[in-house]
């Protein structure tokens, strides 16, 4: 019977930690993702030279403009956060109450008086709390402009995968950026990017053995009443 409950609590608990502590890993391959952008092509035209869609201006810089074509985001991210608090709070609380008399004198027994009273009462409370916080990432990642939209801007997406020993290390990027912002040289600082979506990770044996265990995860998590 005990064996049967221990069970169950296992069960239970592998379930919650799974839709709780679950690490969700990017796809190797996302060219899927392209499908949908692909970019029409040109309405047919009468000449054999000049093409619709495809123009370049001679006094242009060569930059990303079209679906299909690729531009280098230049990652040049930090961020840093303090934040420290400190509260202190002090109540003192004291009251005298004399005794009645009688005839003049006080009422005691024995000589100690019996309908007098005093109140005394001290609290106190100390708190104080501290948090920091500091990331950065450099570096750099090419990807592909997704579609264009009404008023110029592009919206690209793109990812590096990097193979190292026992490991694969990843970049992955998207976001939408104003062609105006686009260097000569086809590069864009990633401050630059409006909504962007950055993430930094790795896969591999290095990347398993850093990262907890599921129960471990789960006794961590908010789901732990204690």
């Amino acid at each position: 019977m005990h064996y049967l409950r221990l069970t169950t609590v296992a069960v239970l608990a592998a379930a919650v930690c799974s839709a709780a502590c679950t690490v969700k890993r990017p796809k190797d391959d996302d060219s899927d993702a392209l499908k949908w952008a692909a970019e029409p092509s040109p309405a047919p035209t009468n000449g054999s030279i000049y093409h619709t869609g495809r123009e370049i201006g001679l006094f242009d810089n060569p930059v990303a403009r079209r679906v299909g074509d690729t531009v280098t985001i230049i990652l040049n991210e930090s961020t840093s956060a303090q934040k420290s608090e400190v509260t202190t709070t002090t109540k003192n609380t004291a009251a005298t109450l004399p005794g009645p008399t009688l005839l003049g004198k006080a009422v005691t027994i024995k000589g100690n008086p019996i309908l007098s009273a005093g109140i005394n009462d001290t609290s106190k409370f100390d708190g104080e709390g501290a948090s920091s916080q500091s990331n950065a990432l450099t570096g750099d990642v090419t990807v592909t402009v997704m579609k264009v939209l009404p008023n110029g801007n592009l919206y690209v997406r793109g990812q590096k995968w990097i193979a190292i020993n026992q490991g694969k290390e990843y970049v992955q990027l998207s976001g939408v950026v104003r062609t105006i912002d686009i260097n000569p040289d086809n590069t864009i600082s990633s401050s630059q990017v409006a909504n962007a979506t950055i993430s930094y990770g790795a896969k591999g044996a290095l990347a398993d053995v850093n990262a907890q265990g599921w129960l471990s995860r789960f006794f961590n998590s908010p789901w732990m009443p204690f």
